[in-house]
């Protein structure tokens, strides 16, 4: 199966530019062939080409399938960036992956990077999403202040990644149980006391992934796969 993402599928019968260079120059695909379109919001379109062209591919919609994300619950990443780039849109590719509903780009008070290009991992976001066939776009959000995030109202489990031992840490596989989840993990500097601090007090609660000092995005990474393996053993 081969899918292509187009946010108004429905209403104009037209792949974007970019997704239509893909399948007419790289995939040469023609007049007739099947494609399938997403429109990022949960469906999946089986589509016939009419116009192979390269900038604005005309499709015909032959069916349309509701496509839930498969996992159950919300899986929330906020994780402060790397100074390298190259690690965060290999965390974003991956997490996408694997299946997130949001990823939050945070500025904690140690935070080393502090310009982004979200246009660049929305289109790697995008490209995840169609290899490992979701229908369901994930909302990346830029540079959200730390004190922002923690204060606002997400009601499933929340938790921080952190390395010392300044508060009590337990093993989020102990201690998720399943349903939505919020996983923070902070900058190459870890998150500062004060700001652990601010987070038990609102109600998030210091977790370890394991025994081992990860880098920040092996340890979201490993974050969205813990989240994963104990969210299905909940729904089992």
């Amino acid at each position: 199966m081969i899918q292509f993402f187009s946010p108004d599928i429905e209403t104009t019968g037209v792949l974007p530019e970019a997704e239509s260079g893909h399948c007419c120059r790289v995939l040469r695909m023609k007049e007739g062939d099947k494609i399938f379109v997403t429109d990022g919001k949960g469906h999946r379109f089986e589509c016939v080409i009419l116009d192979a062209h390269p900038k604005h591919t005309a499709v015909e919609i032959l069916a349309m399938e509701e496509i839930k994300p498969w996992w159950g619950f919300r899986l929330e990443l906020c994780v402060a960036p790397s100074k390298n780039m190259d690690r965060i849109e290999w965390l974003v590719e991956k997490a996408v992956e694997i299946g997130v509903d949001k990823i939050i780009l945070m500025k904690c008070r140690r935070s080393e990077r502090k310009n982004l290009r979200i246009d660049r991992l929305e289109k790697i976001a995008l490209s995840a999403m169609n290899q490992s066939l979701k229908a369901n776009r994930p909302e990346i959000v830029n540079q959200v202040a730390f004190k922002e995030i923690i204060s606002d109202d997400f009601s499933g489990f929340k938790c921080l990644g952190y390395c010392d031992d300044a508060f009590p840490l337990r093993s989020f596989a102990e201690e998720y149980k399943g349903g939505d989840v919020r996983i923070l993990i902070g900058p190459e500097g870890d998150f500062s006391p004060e700001e652990v601090e601010m987070a038990v007090k609102n109600g998030y609660m210091p977790v370890t992934f394991g025994g081992s000092r990860l880098r920040l995005e092996t340890a979201a990474l490993y974050a969205a796969v813990a989240a994963h393996v104990v969210g299905d053993n909940f729904r089992s």
